[in-house]
């Protein structure tokens, strides 16, 4: 994803590759799981430093990027993170500033913050029990003399244990709206769930009579699912960017681990039906980036065909990156299923990206859906 052409875009990627290889590794990444912790704040805010938290904000609000397109620069750093599987909340920060970037009223403070890297903050969007539905809120927002009293339960709130502001999607007299909710807030209970990663963390929130005001709304009532179409539509191209880090990663040193090891005098690479296999991997790992590429673009250019290509790209990425990365398992040999092995970080990783902001089977869906709109059009 990095625009060869422009050597700003070349400087941003060294310096963020670079900061990734020293702080951001997969030494530093078990450090932390051994310490409990999912992310180091101090590392944050130097991440924020390096430009990762204003991609998607305009230079009037104080954010700005490199090549002009933000979009794909945040999707470039995605990448770039998931080839050392980086902890950190980049993306439940870029998914809510993707949302309070487009109806910035009364939360300009707050979009300093999280920019600054001095604050996290995360979408709270999923109901317990319940799979992929944003616009089907189970939580409800009643109007009161005020504002507005916050009742019900969130959960797979990535981060929000670390978030000091949650943009929550709440069923408002049968219109969905969204509110930013301070994670202090008198009857905001926030509990951690376990999570497949080994950094990455969730929780589940209880909003027992939470009271805001008024100026924790975001957007006009008719803004507001075109908001959340912009926030899903940035989680699922940052699950996207990051598998494909991953992927690069994983299959360059599953090859180079073919040809190192030798059996009967010659490299195990060099055997045709190991050829066949790399073959294969990269093929899949190719259509994988492409699929994930044409998705970038056409959110950033806010295409209307911007969702059956993020469907496209979730589908096909989250049914063949799994599968890809057992096979690099299976390569490996029996190093490749020890805990001492980096091979299953990775596949935490991606089984995480796979099930979270719509499964390949919910994307498939949908893609047929827009499919059969389209014909009937």
């Amino acid at each position: 994803m990095t625009d060869a052409i422009n050597p700003e875009v070349l400087l941003f990627a060294s310096t963020t590759s670079a900061f990734l290889e020293k702080e951001g590794s997969l030494s530093r990444l078990r450090e932390l799981h051994a310490a409990g912790i999912a992310f180091d704040t101090g590392w944050w805010r130097r991440a924020a430093e390096l430009g990762w938290t204003s991609l998607l904000v305009p230079e009037e609000l104080g954010g700005g990027s490199v090549s002009g397109d933000g979009v794909k620069d945040l999707a470039l750093v995605a990448e770039l993170a998931g080839k050392t599987v980086a902890p950190g909340p980049l993306h439940p920060v870029s998914t809510v500033l993707a949302g309070l970037a487009e109806a910035p009223e009364n939360h300009e403070e707050t979009i300093e913050s999280l920019v600054s890297g001095e604050v996290v903050a995360s979408w709270a969007v999923y109901e317990p029990g319940r799979s992929w539905a944003p616009l089907d809120p189970g939580v409800t927002a009643t109007p009161t003399g005020l504002g507005f009293r916050l009742d019900g339960v969130k959960d797979r709130v990535e981060a929000g244990a670390e978030s000091a502001a949650l943009l929550v999607v709440a069923n408002c007299e049968g219109a969905v709206r969204q509110f930013l909710v301070p994670t202090d807030a008198v009857g905001v209970r926030v509990k951690t769930q376990r999570s497949l990663d080994l950094v990455k963390s969730y929780a589940r929130v209880h909003f027992d009579g939470v009271e805001v005001d008024a100026s924790a709304v975001v957007g006009r009532p008719e803004q507001t699912a075109e908001l959340i179409s912009r926030q899903s539509q940035i989680a699922q191209i940052l699950q996207c960017a990051e598998v494909v880090g991953i992927l690069d990663a994983v299959l360059k040193f599953t090859i180079q681990w073919g040809f190192d090891r030798h059996s009967f005098g010659r490299p195990l690479g060099s055997y045709q039906v190991l050829k066949h296999k790399y073959a294969d991997l990269k093929i899949w790992f190719e259509a994988c980036r492409a699929a994930t590429n044409a998705a970038v673009a056409e959110v950033a250019d806010r295409s209307p065909n911007a969702e059956m290509a993020i469907s496209v790209a979730k589908s096909y990425v989250g049914e063949y990156a799994p599968r890809m990365l057992q096979d690099c398992i299976q390569l490996h040999g029996g190093i490749g299923v020890t805990w001492e092995h980096d091979l299953h970080l990775y596949l935490r990783r991606v089984m995480l990206d796979r099930s979270m902001f719509g499964t390949p089977e919910d994307h498939n869906l949908r893609v047929y859906a827009l499919t059969a709109e389209a014909r009937s059009a």
